[in-house]
């Protein structure tokens, strides 16, 4: 439901936006609710709205969480009526930005990068609102720049400031590579903020040198008033621990099941819930607090509130019915230990091996993923587990449910 504007103080608009939050600075936080606050103000004297932006680097198709927390924090700026614009950065990715890597990241193609793009904006919009949202690239300012400009840029900035940013340190203090089109990249993400003329720009605690040094520097010196920072920390994966990522296999993807969603965020340890009513979810200052109050005084129990999370952010995605389903599906499977109602079916019509079987089922890509499965004791044939890597299924054993992992099953018949 969207928020009316005209129902919130300044004061309740800045406790909203400035909702989880992390800058690692005290100090830089309460510049950055005093800035706010006087952007807040004046847009509410003039009646213009703030322009706020997101800038998205889309080197993948596949979206999770993670990558819908600074989303989530553009979306509030929607909600109160501001001017919102969602940034790809169809240049900035062919450069490839160094921010949170001890390595340098390979280098996309124009081509790749706009091919990424359309599948991540329609994943975006299970967000943002279409209908409010500007897309721009930032290939038609930032290709067109001359030598002399870009050295014009560069020159407001020292080589020891990007020496100092962590990763280049590091980089550094090893006798590892420093690219120099690397330090390029927080020049063009400073730029884009020039180029919009934004009043706020939303970004991870990763971007803070590009948005924090090189945006605001590159506006104040090019005459125009330095953005304010809304800097929203990177969400933990489900281990609780290691930033949410792909690679090390913590994510949640948005284009899972209402099932797999669900019971992926019912996994999550019980000390991050808070973190995530914060950062991924609809609900407000007031109501996060009767959460975290609920959470310290014992009167409701962790599991109900991680259920009520679950709830939340799977009806974000697939809906209200959705996820009503998905929670009567996992209290049928993981509470009661029943079987799914609904389960799909496979006919076999000779001996089939397990291994086969398996990736035949969509249920492992590679019928290495599919042995290191059973080796480690994730599939069950009729409630019992398997290890056997050479195992075939027997005509006669059929009809049997299979399962691999917590949330895959699959019905055996005899043709």
């Amino acid at each position: 439901m969207a928020i009316d504007p005209k129902q919130m103080s300044i004061d309740e608009q800045v406790v909203y936006l400035m909702q989880g939050c992390d800058y690692g600075d005290a100090e830089t936080r309460r510049n950055m609710e005093k800035e706010l606050r006087a952007r807040l103000i004046e847009a509410a004297k003039t009646g213009k709205p703030l322009k706020v932006y997101l800038g998205v680097d889309p080197r993948t198709t596949d979206l999770h969480l993670g990558h819908t927390v600074p989303m989530r924090k553009l979306r509030q700026f929607q909600e109160l009526g501001h001017e919102c614009t969602f940034l790809i950065g169809s240049f900035t990715s062919t450069i490839g930005d160094p921010s949170d890597k001890d390595k340098t990241r390979p280098q996309l193609t124009l081509e790749e990068v706009m091919a990424n793009a359309k599948t991540y904006t329609e994943q975006a919009f299970k967000i943002l609102d279409p209908e409010l949202t500007k897309i721009h690239y930032n290939h038609t300012w930032l290709a067109p720049l001359t030598f002399a400009e870009l050295i014009k840029l560069a020159s407001h900035f020292t080589v020891q400031q990007f020496l100092a940013r962590d990763n280049f340190a590091k980089r550094y203090s090893k006798g590892d590579p420093i690219w120099l089109h690397e330090f390029f990249y927080a020049l063009m993400q400073g730029y884009d903020a020039v180029a919009l003329e934004t009043d706020v720009q939303v970004g991870g605690t990763d971007q803070i040198f590009n948005i924090m040094t090189a945006g605001r520097k590159l506006q104040q010196s090019l005459g125009q008033k330095p953005q304010v920072a809304i800097i929203v920390p990177l969400l933990p994966g489900t281990d609780g621990e290691i930033k949410m990522s792909k690679s090390i296999g913590n994510h949640i993807a948005i284009r899972l099941s209402a099932e797999e969603m669900y019971g992926k965020v019912m996994s999550l340890p019980d000390q991050v819930m808070p973190l995530y009513f914060k950062l991924v979810t609809r609900y407000l200052p007031a109501q996060i607090s009767e959460v975290e109050q609920a959470l310290a005084d014992g009167s409701r129990h962790p599991r109900d509130i991680k259920m009520e999370l679950a709830r939340e952010i799977v009806s974000i995605f697939h809906g209200d019915e959705a996820a009503q389903t998905a929670e009567a599906h996992f209290k049928r499977v993981f509470q009661q230990r029943r079987l799914p109602e609904a389960i799909p079916e496979m006919t076999l019509t000779d001996p089939t091996p397990l291994v086969k079987l398996i990736v035949a089922a969509g249920f492992a890509s590679s019928k290495s993923e599919a042995r290191r499965l059973i080796k480690q004791g994730g599939v069950s044939l009729g409630g019992q587990v398997t290890k056997d890597i050479q195992r075939e299924i027997a005509m006669e054993e059929t009809p049997v449910v299979l399962k691999v992992g917590k949330r895959k099953f699959l019905r055996l018949r005899r043709g």
